[in-house]
Protein backbone atom coordinates (compact mmCIF):
# COMPACT_ATOMS: atom_id res chain seq x y z
CA UNK A 1 0.00 0.00 0.00
CA UNK A 2 1.49 3.56 -1.24
CA UNK A 3 1.87 5.63 1.72
CA UNK A 4 0.29 8.94 2.77
CA UNK A 5 2.16 11.72 1.74
CA UNK A 6 1.03 15.13 0.83
CA UNK A 7 -0.58 15.57 -2.91
CA UNK A 8 0.60 19.07 -4.51
CA UNK A 9 -2.21 20.55 -6.66
CA UNK A 10 -0.76 20.63 -10.01
CA UNK A 11 0.18 16.20 -10.25
CA UNK A 12 -3.59 14.89 -9.11
CA UNK A 13 -2.95 11.47 -9.85
CA UNK A 14 -5.34 9.42 -12.75
CA UNK A 15 -7.09 6.76 -11.55
CA UNK A 16 -5.34 3.37 -12.99
CA UNK A 17 -8.22 2.59 -15.03
CA UNK A 18 -9.78 6.04 -16.44
CA UNK A 19 -12.15 4.56 -18.67
CA UNK A 20 -13.64 1.72 -16.21
CA UNK A 21 -17.15 2.30 -15.67
CA UNK A 22 -19.52 1.20 -12.92
CA UNK A 23 -20.83 -1.53 -14.74
CA UNK A 24 -17.38 -3.38 -15.06
CA UNK A 25 -16.80 -2.82 -11.55
CA UNK A 26 -20.01 -4.76 -10.40
CA UNK A 27 -19.45 -7.56 -12.47
CA UNK A 28 -15.72 -7.91 -11.07
CA UNK A 29 -17.51 -7.73 -7.51
CA UNK A 30 -19.90 -10.74 -9.12
CA UNK A 31 -16.77 -12.83 -10.15
CA UNK A 32 -14.66 -12.15 -7.41
CA UNK A 33 -17.89 -13.20 -5.28
CA UNK A 34 -18.67 -16.57 -6.59
CA UNK A 35 -14.82 -17.50 -5.48
CA UNK A 36 -15.84 -16.54 -2.60
CA UNK A 37 -18.69 -19.13 -1.34
CA UNK A 38 -16.38 -22.15 -0.79
CA UNK A 39 -14.28 -19.80 1.39
CA UNK A 40 -16.27 -18.97 4.13
CA UNK A 41 -14.69 -21.54 6.40
CA UNK A 42 -11.29 -20.14 5.98
CA UNK A 43 -12.13 -16.39 5.98
CA UNK A 44 -13.79 -17.05 9.76
CA UNK A 45 -11.05 -19.16 10.90
CA UNK A 46 -8.50 -16.61 10.26
CA UNK A 47 -11.05 -13.43 11.09
CA UNK A 48 -10.62 -11.34 7.85
CA UNK A 49 -10.49 -12.44 4.01
CA UNK A 50 -7.59 -13.33 2.89
CA UNK A 51 -4.52 -11.73 1.50
CA UNK A 52 -4.83 -13.19 -1.97
CA UNK A 53 -8.44 -11.78 -2.18
CA UNK A 54 -7.16 -8.05 -0.43
CA UNK A 55 -4.84 -8.26 -3.35
CA UNK A 56 -7.79 -8.64 -6.08
CA UNK A 57 -9.86 -5.93 -4.22
CA UNK A 58 -6.79 -3.44 -5.13
CA UNK A 59 -6.44 -4.81 -8.50
CA UNK A 60 -10.63 -4.32 -8.97
CA UNK A 61 -10.37 -0.78 -7.63
CA UNK A 62 -12.70 -1.17 -4.87
CA UNK A 63 -10.96 0.39 -2.81
CA UNK A 64 -10.96 3.54 -4.62
CA UNK A 65 -14.75 3.39 -5.41
CA UNK A 66 -15.48 6.66 -3.65
CA UNK A 67 -12.36 8.48 -3.40
CA UNK A 68 -12.50 11.70 -5.39
CA UNK A 69 -11.10 11.88 -8.84
CA UNK A 70 -8.27 14.67 -7.71
CA UNK A 71 -6.78 11.39 -5.55
CA UNK A 72 -6.96 9.37 -8.24
CA UNK A 73 -10.08 7.71 -7.79
CA UNK A 74 -13.21 6.28 -9.74
CA UNK A 75 -15.54 8.67 -7.61
CA UNK A 76 -18.37 6.34 -8.51
CA UNK A 77 -21.43 6.83 -6.93
CA UNK A 78 -23.29 5.51 -3.72
CA UNK A 79 -25.24 3.30 -5.67
CA UNK A 80 -22.10 1.42 -7.28
CA UNK A 81 -20.60 1.11 -3.89
CA UNK A 82 -23.53 -0.85 -2.66
CA UNK A 83 -23.91 -2.66 -5.90
CA UNK A 84 -20.39 -3.98 -4.87
CA UNK A 85 -21.16 -4.53 -1.53
CA UNK A 86 -24.52 -6.66 -2.04
CA UNK A 87 -22.59 -8.52 -4.70
CA UNK A 88 -19.83 -9.68 -2.08
CA UNK A 89 -21.99 -10.03 0.62
CA UNK A 90 -24.19 -12.42 -1.56
CA UNK A 91 -20.57 -14.99 -1.53
CA UNK A 92 -19.35 -14.19 1.70
CA UNK A 93 -21.20 -12.16 4.27
CA UNK A 94 -18.05 -11.58 6.22
CA UNK A 95 -15.95 -10.24 3.34
CA UNK A 96 -18.27 -7.67 2.29
CA UNK A 97 -18.84 -6.44 5.63
CA UNK A 98 -14.93 -6.26 6.21
CA UNK A 99 -14.82 -4.49 3.16
CA UNK A 100 -17.73 -1.67 3.32
CA UNK A 101 -16.59 -0.80 6.30
CA UNK A 102 -13.13 0.13 5.50
CA UNK A 103 -13.70 1.28 1.83
CA UNK A 104 -17.04 3.13 2.12
CA UNK A 105 -15.27 5.94 4.91
CA UNK A 106 -13.68 7.49 2.06
CA UNK A 107 -17.23 9.35 1.50
CA UNK A 108 -17.34 10.46 5.11
CA UNK A 109 -13.58 11.83 4.69
CA UNK A 110 -13.76 13.30 1.74
CA UNK A 111 -17.26 14.98 2.39
CA UNK A 112 -16.40 16.37 5.70
CA UNK A 113 -12.87 16.97 5.99
CA UNK A 114 -10.46 20.15 4.47
CA UNK A 115 -8.49 19.75 1.77
CA UNK A 116 -5.34 19.31 3.59
CA UNK A 117 -6.59 16.54 5.29
CA UNK A 118 -7.85 15.37 2.26
CA UNK A 119 -4.48 15.81 0.02
CA UNK A 120 -2.86 13.74 3.22
CA UNK A 121 -4.94 10.40 4.13
CA UNK A 122 -6.28 10.12 0.11
CA UNK A 123 -2.49 10.14 -1.10
CA UNK A 124 -2.18 6.84 -1.48
CA UNK A 125 -5.16 6.22 -3.72
CA UNK A 126 -6.42 2.78 -2.20
CA UNK A 127 -7.98 3.90 1.05
CA UNK A 128 -9.58 2.11 3.76
CA UNK A 129 -10.15 3.06 7.16
CA UNK A 130 -12.50 1.46 9.41
CA UNK A 131 -14.27 3.60 11.80
CA UNK A 132 -16.29 3.55 15.53
CA UNK A 133 -19.14 5.37 16.96
CA UNK A 134 -18.64 4.76 20.47
CA UNK A 135 -16.34 8.02 22.41
CA UNK A 136 -13.55 6.25 23.95
CA UNK A 137 -11.61 8.58 26.55
CA UNK A 138 -10.98 12.34 26.56
CA UNK A 139 -9.00 13.79 24.06
CA UNK A 140 -6.14 16.44 25.52
CA UNK A 141 -4.68 19.47 24.06
CA UNK A 142 -1.70 19.96 22.61
CA UNK A 143 -0.14 22.77 20.18
CA UNK A 144 -1.26 22.31 16.90
CA UNK A 145 -4.00 19.52 17.55
CA UNK A 146 -4.91 17.18 20.23
CA UNK A 147 -3.61 13.74 22.04
CA UNK A 148 -5.94 10.67 21.29
CA UNK A 149 -5.49 7.47 23.62
CA UNK A 150 -7.55 4.07 24.13
CA UNK A 151 -8.58 0.87 22.44
CA UNK A 152 -12.10 1.37 20.12
CA UNK A 153 -13.42 -1.85 19.39
CA UNK A 154 -15.40 -3.45 16.53
CA UNK A 155 -12.97 -1.78 14.22
CA UNK A 156 -14.17 -3.30 10.61
CA UNK A 157 -11.58 -3.59 7.64
CA UNK A 158 -8.39 -2.53 9.98
CA UNK A 159 -6.31 -6.09 8.67
CA UNK A 160 -5.71 -3.77 5.52
CA UNK A 161 -6.12 -0.48 6.93
CA UNK A 162 -4.22 2.57 5.54
CA UNK A 163 -6.18 4.89 8.52
CA UNK A 164 -8.77 4.88 11.28
CA UNK A 165 -11.37 7.31 11.76
CA UNK A 166 -12.15 7.53 15.77
CA UNK A 167 -14.15 9.69 18.36
CA UNK A 168 -12.94 11.07 21.81
CA UNK A 169 -15.04 13.22 23.85
CA UNK A 170 -13.64 16.82 25.38
CA UNK A 171 -14.71 19.27 27.79
CA UNK A 172 -17.59 20.74 27.56
CA UNK A 173 -17.56 24.55 28.03
CA UNK A 174 -18.36 26.45 31.39
CA UNK A 175 -18.87 22.99 32.56
CA UNK A 176 -21.30 21.79 30.09
CA UNK A 177 -21.46 17.99 29.67
CA UNK A 178 -18.70 16.91 27.18
CA UNK A 179 -18.91 16.75 23.33
CA UNK A 180 -17.67 14.26 21.42
CA UNK A 181 -14.40 14.55 18.25
CA UNK A 182 -13.96 12.83 15.34
CA UNK A 183 -10.56 12.20 14.27
CA UNK A 184 -8.03 10.36 12.00
CA UNK A 185 -5.35 8.34 12.56
CA UNK A 186 -2.61 6.76 10.15
CA UNK A 187 -1.84 3.07 10.11
CA UNK A 188 1.42 3.74 11.98
CA UNK A 189 -0.29 5.59 15.08
CA UNK A 190 -1.72 2.63 15.81
CA UNK A 191 -2.06 -0.88 16.64
CA UNK A 192 -4.33 -3.73 15.75
CA UNK A 193 -5.55 -6.28 18.78
CA UNK A 194 -6.09 -9.96 18.27
CA UNK A 195 -9.51 -10.16 19.73
CA UNK A 196 -12.18 -10.83 17.02
CA UNK A 197 -13.46 -14.34 15.56
CA UNK A 198 -15.25 -15.46 18.87
CA UNK A 199 -18.82 -13.59 17.93
CA UNK A 200 -21.69 -15.58 17.04
CA UNK A 201 -21.44 -14.68 13.29
CA UNK A 202 -19.41 -12.05 11.25
CA UNK A 203 -16.41 -13.85 12.26
CA UNK A 204 -14.35 -13.07 9.45
CA UNK A 205 -15.09 -9.43 8.97
CA UNK A 206 -11.74 -7.88 10.26
CA UNK A 207 -13.50 -6.09 13.74
CA UNK A 208 -10.81 -6.25 15.57
CA UNK A 209 -9.99 -3.56 18.15
CA UNK A 210 -7.84 -0.58 17.82
CA UNK A 211 -5.44 0.37 20.26
CA UNK A 212 -4.28 4.18 19.99
CA UNK A 213 -1.39 5.05 22.03
CA UNK A 214 -1.34 8.58 22.72
CA UNK A 215 -1.02 9.92 19.21
CA UNK A 216 -0.96 13.15 17.97
CA UNK A 217 -3.63 14.53 15.70
CA UNK A 218 -2.90 17.33 13.77
CA UNK A 219 -5.79 20.10 14.04
CA UNK A 220 -6.71 19.50 10.39
CA UNK A 221 -7.37 16.19 10.83
CA UNK A 222 -9.96 16.66 13.91
CA UNK A 223 -13.61 17.67 13.24
CA UNK A 224 -16.02 18.98 16.30
CA UNK A 225 -18.48 16.40 15.72
CA UNK A 226 -20.01 12.84 15.62
CA UNK A 227 -20.17 11.08 12.43
CA UNK A 228 -23.91 10.27 13.15
CA UNK A 229 -24.53 14.11 14.06
CA UNK A 230 -22.66 15.78 11.23
CA UNK A 231 -24.62 18.16 9.24
CA UNK A 232 -24.19 19.35 5.39
CA UNK A 233 -27.12 21.67 5.50
CA UNK A 234 -24.61 24.39 5.02
CA UNK A 235 -22.34 22.59 2.84
CA UNK A 236 -19.26 20.75 2.97
CA UNK A 237 -15.58 21.11 2.14
CA UNK A 238 -15.88 18.18 0.02
CA UNK A 239 -18.52 19.55 -2.39
CA UNK A 240 -16.36 23.26 -2.62
CA UNK A 241 -12.70 21.17 -3.04
CA UNK A 242 -14.71 18.05 -5.82
CA UNK A 243 -17.70 20.09 -7.34
CA UNK A 244 -19.49 16.89 -7.07
CA UNK A 245 -23.05 16.27 -4.96
CA UNK A 246 -21.75 12.83 -4.53
CA UNK A 247 -19.88 14.91 -1.43
CA UNK A 248 -22.57 17.30 -0.25
CA UNK A 249 -24.99 14.51 0.70
CA UNK A 250 -26.40 13.11 3.70
CA UNK A 251 -23.41 10.81 5.57
CA UNK A 252 -25.45 9.44 7.77
CA UNK A 253 -27.87 7.81 5.36
CA UNK A 254 -25.07 6.82 3.47
CA UNK A 255 -23.68 4.85 6.44
CA UNK A 256 -26.94 3.28 7.09
CA UNK A 257 -27.67 1.92 3.18
CA UNK A 258 -24.62 -0.22 3.86
CA UNK A 259 -26.52 -2.37 6.38
CA UNK A 260 -29.16 -2.78 3.73
CA UNK A 261 -27.35 -3.70 1.44
CA UNK A 262 -25.41 -6.21 3.43
CA UNK A 263 -28.32 -8.08 4.76
CA UNK A 264 -29.95 -7.86 1.09
CA UNK A 265 -26.50 -9.83 -0.01
CA UNK A 266 -26.60 -12.31 2.71
CA UNK A 267 -30.59 -13.13 2.03
CA UNK A 268 -29.72 -13.25 -1.28
CA UNK A 269 -26.61 -15.96 -1.15
CA UNK A 270 -29.18 -18.14 2.04
CA UNK A 271 -31.74 -18.37 -1.00
CA UNK A 272 -29.37 -19.27 -3.60
CA UNK A 273 -28.61 -22.22 -1.01
CA UNK A 274 -32.43 -22.71 -0.76
CA UNK A 275 -32.58 -22.74 -4.45
CA UNK A 276 -30.25 -25.57 -4.29
CA UNK A 277 -32.02 -27.72 -2.27
CA UNK A 278 -34.73 -27.29 -3.78
CA UNK A 279 -33.99 -28.82 -6.63
CA UNK A 280 -31.42 -31.71 -4.60
CA UNK A 281 -33.58 -32.81 -1.76
CA UNK A 282 -37.60 -34.42 -1.84
CA UNK A 283 -39.99 -33.55 0.90
CA UNK A 284 -39.89 -35.70 3.69
CA UNK A 285 -43.60 -36.59 3.87
CA UNK A 286 -45.74 -38.07 1.65
CA UNK A 287 -46.29 -37.48 -1.16
CA UNK A 288 -42.53 -37.92 -1.68
CA UNK A 289 -41.22 -35.65 -4.62
CA UNK A 290 -38.60 -32.91 -5.46
CA UNK A 291 -39.05 -30.20 -3.28
CA UNK A 292 -39.17 -27.57 -6.15
CA UNK A 293 -42.22 -29.12 -7.08
CA UNK A 294 -44.10 -29.18 -3.58
CA UNK A 295 -46.69 -26.71 -2.94
CA UNK A 296 -44.98 -25.62 0.56
CA UNK A 297 -41.37 -25.29 -0.40
CA UNK A 298 -42.79 -23.19 -3.63
CA UNK A 299 -44.40 -20.87 -1.52
CA UNK A 300 -42.06 -20.16 0.78
CA UNK A 301 -39.52 -19.80 -2.07
CA UNK A 302 -41.65 -17.21 -3.72
CA UNK A 303 -42.31 -15.81 -0.23
CA UNK A 304 -38.62 -15.00 0.48
CA UNK A 305 -38.20 -14.01 -3.00
CA UNK A 306 -40.77 -11.31 -2.70
CA UNK A 307 -39.48 -9.58 0.39
CA UNK A 308 -35.58 -9.50 -0.47
CA UNK A 309 -36.75 -7.98 -3.93
CA UNK A 310 -38.76 -5.70 -1.98
CA UNK A 311 -35.49 -4.84 0.50
CA UNK A 312 -33.49 -4.32 -3.01
CA UNK A 313 -36.25 -2.02 -4.87
CA UNK A 314 -37.09 0.32 -1.03
CA UNK A 315 -33.19 0.59 -0.93
CA UNK A 316 -32.00 1.83 -4.32
CA UNK A 317 -34.89 4.04 -4.59
CA UNK A 318 -33.67 5.66 -1.00
CA UNK A 319 -30.44 5.70 -2.69
CA UNK A 320 -32.07 8.11 -5.64
CA UNK A 321 -33.30 9.96 -3.56
CA UNK A 322 -30.11 10.62 -2.07
CA UNK A 323 -28.78 11.61 -4.79
CA UNK A 324 -32.08 13.87 -6.36
CA UNK A 325 -31.52 15.65 -2.48
CA UNK A 326 -27.94 15.82 -2.91
CA UNK A 327 -28.32 17.33 -6.63
CA UNK A 328 -30.91 20.00 -5.66
CA UNK A 329 -28.06 21.14 -2.89
CA UNK A 330 -27.06 20.47 0.64
CA UNK A 331 -29.55 22.81 1.94
CA UNK A 332 -32.05 20.20 1.21
CA UNK A 333 -30.46 17.46 2.54
CA UNK A 334 -31.81 18.43 6.44
CA UNK A 335 -31.23 16.34 9.17
CA UNK A 336 -35.13 14.88 8.69
CA UNK A 337 -34.58 14.20 5.06
CA UNK A 338 -31.21 11.82 6.26
CA UNK A 339 -33.29 10.26 9.02
CA UNK A 340 -36.12 9.15 7.09
CA UNK A 341 -33.40 7.71 4.26
CA UNK A 342 -31.79 6.01 7.01
CA UNK A 343 -35.12 4.36 8.01
CA UNK A 344 -36.08 3.27 4.84
CA UNK A 345 -32.45 1.09 5.40
CA UNK A 346 -33.73 -0.29 8.47
CA UNK A 347 -36.96 -1.90 6.46
CA UNK A 348 -34.42 -3.35 3.44
CA UNK A 349 -32.91 -4.88 6.85
CA UNK A 350 -35.85 -6.16 8.37
CA UNK A 351 -37.32 -7.47 5.76
CA UNK A 352 -34.30 -9.34 4.55
CA UNK A 353 -34.02 -10.61 8.24
CA UNK A 354 -37.85 -11.98 7.67
CA UNK A 355 -36.64 -13.80 4.74
CA UNK A 356 -34.43 -15.55 6.29
CA UNK A 357 -36.03 -16.28 9.35
CA UNK A 358 -39.46 -16.91 8.82
CA UNK A 359 -39.01 -18.90 4.99
CA UNK A 360 -35.75 -20.16 4.50
CA UNK A 361 -34.49 -20.79 7.85
CA UNK A 362 -36.85 -23.10 9.01
CA UNK A 363 -37.90 -25.28 6.48
CA UNK A 364 -34.24 -26.09 4.67
CA UNK A 365 -34.01 -28.85 7.18
CA UNK A 366 -32.19 -29.70 10.18
CA UNK A 367 -29.20 -31.19 7.85
CA UNK A 368 -28.69 -27.34 5.86
CA UNK A 369 -27.82 -25.89 9.32
CA UNK A 370 -25.18 -27.96 10.55
CA UNK A 371 -21.84 -25.87 11.66
CA UNK A 372 -20.51 -25.07 8.65
CA UNK A 373 -23.66 -25.33 6.15
CA UNK A 374 -23.86 -22.53 4.02
CA UNK A 375 -27.34 -21.39 5.30
CA UNK A 376 -26.20 -22.17 8.64
CA UNK A 377 -23.71 -19.56 8.15
CA UNK A 378 -25.66 -17.05 6.82
CA UNK A 379 -28.02 -17.22 9.73
CA UNK A 380 -25.17 -16.30 12.17
CA UNK A 381 -24.32 -13.55 10.11
CA UNK A 382 -27.67 -12.09 9.69
CA UNK A 383 -28.42 -12.27 13.40
CA UNK A 384 -24.81 -11.00 14.70
CA UNK A 385 -25.97 -8.24 12.28
CA UNK A 386 -29.35 -7.55 14.57
CA UNK A 387 -27.01 -6.68 17.53
CA UNK A 388 -24.93 -4.43 15.76
CA UNK A 389 -25.79 -0.98 17.82
CA UNK A 390 -26.19 0.92 14.17
CA UNK A 391 -29.65 -1.50 13.65
CA UNK A 392 -30.49 -2.84 16.86
CA UNK A 393 -30.15 0.63 18.81
CA UNK A 394 -30.20 3.77 16.59
CA UNK A 395 -32.25 2.60 13.18
CA UNK A 396 -34.42 0.43 15.44
CA UNK A 397 -35.19 3.41 18.22
CA UNK A 398 -33.20 6.30 18.42
CA UNK A 399 -34.05 7.46 14.47
CA UNK A 400 -38.06 7.35 14.98
CA UNK A 401 -37.83 9.54 17.80
CA UNK A 402 -35.63 11.82 16.35
CA UNK A 403 -37.22 12.27 13.42
CA UNK A 404 -40.37 12.39 14.90
CA UNK A 405 -39.15 15.40 16.96
CA UNK A 406 -37.97 17.14 14.11
CA UNK A 407 -41.25 16.93 12.47
CA UNK A 408 -43.10 17.83 15.26
CA UNK A 409 -40.86 20.85 16.41
CA UNK A 410 -40.70 19.07 19.82
CA UNK A 411 -37.72 18.89 22.19
CA UNK A 412 -35.59 16.03 22.44
CA UNK A 413 -31.95 14.73 22.91
CA UNK A 414 -30.40 14.99 19.70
Amino acid sequence: MTAATSVSADSFPAPPEPRLTADEIVARAERIAAGLVERQHETEQRGYYALDTHKEFLAAGFYRLLVPRRYGGYEFGVDTHLRVVTALARGCPSTAWMFTFGASHAHAVATLFGPEAQDEVFAGGDFICPGTIGPVGFAERAEGGWIVDGVHRYSSGSPYATHFIGHSLVAGADGGPPAPMMFIVRRDQWERLDDWGDQLGLKGSGSHSVKIDRAFVPEYRVLNTHIGTATVENGTPGLALHGNTLYGGGVLSMIQFQNGALAIGMATGALDAYGELMRDRTTIYPPIRPRAEDPDFQFDYGEATARISTARAALFDAVRQWQETANRGSAEFTREVDLRLSLISRETVRLSWSAMSENLFPTAGSSAVRTGERIERIWRDMSTQQSHAGVSIFLAKVANRQLAELVFDVAGDR
